[in-house]
């Protein structure tokens, strides 16, 4: 539930910054690329990586067997167990650092996209501060308050999902709406 709530609060900069990218397609394309095939990755991803950190952990292979000491460590610890582990690792943060920076770079184009009154496309210097700013605030966050910080302001994000549910569900019945006016 609590993941619902998470995806649902993040909602506004994913949607704004897909839209973006996808301005120019089709609906079909656009289904495509941005339910379909994202789903087939994570159900080939989690198959094959969760059900291999299950079969290790039921066999007594490795760290994980022991139960996790660190979340964050998790997948490493699945991974050097399996063949080629430089490389499945080096893969795996590689896709980390593009699931950061392209959250970074969707939560800048909102967050610049409201402090230009709405303009596609804002000066460049300005979308540069956002973003250095939500480094900086990150950065102030983790060594301000570290762990506990964090918690409070995922805690904060979660709770303006609830709300912001209604919003999503009469946004979907309009587009449903128009969608079947259009034919």
């Amino acid at each position: 539930m609590l993941g619902c709530a998470w995806w649902v609060s993040w909602s506004p900069f994913v949607g704004m910054f897909i839209a973006r990218i996808s301005k120019g397609r089709t609906v079909r394309e656009f289904i495509a690329a941005v339910l379909i095939v994202p789903v087939v990755l994570t159900l080939v991803w989690m198959s094959t990586f969760g059900g291999s950190a299950l079969v290790q952990a039921q066999m007594g292979i490795g760290e994980l067997s022991n139960g996790l000491s660190s979340v964050s460590l998790a997948m490493f610890q699945m991974l050097e167990n399996l063949p080629l582990t430089q490389i499945t690792s080096l893969v795996a943060i590689i896709l980390v650092l593009v699931f950061f920076v392209t959250s970074s770079d969707s939560g800048s184009l909102v967050v610049d996209s409201i402090t230009a009154g709405g303009k596609l496309n804002p000066p460049v210097f300005q979308r540069v501060f956002w973003a250095t700013m939500e480094g900086v605030i990150a950065i102030a966050l983790l060594y301000g308050g570290g762990a506990a910080a964090l918690g409070t302001l995922q805690a904060g994000a979660i709770t303006t999902a609830l709300p912001f549910t209604v919003v999503l569900l009469v946004m979907c019945i309009s587009l449903y709406m128009g969608l079947r006016s259009e034919k």
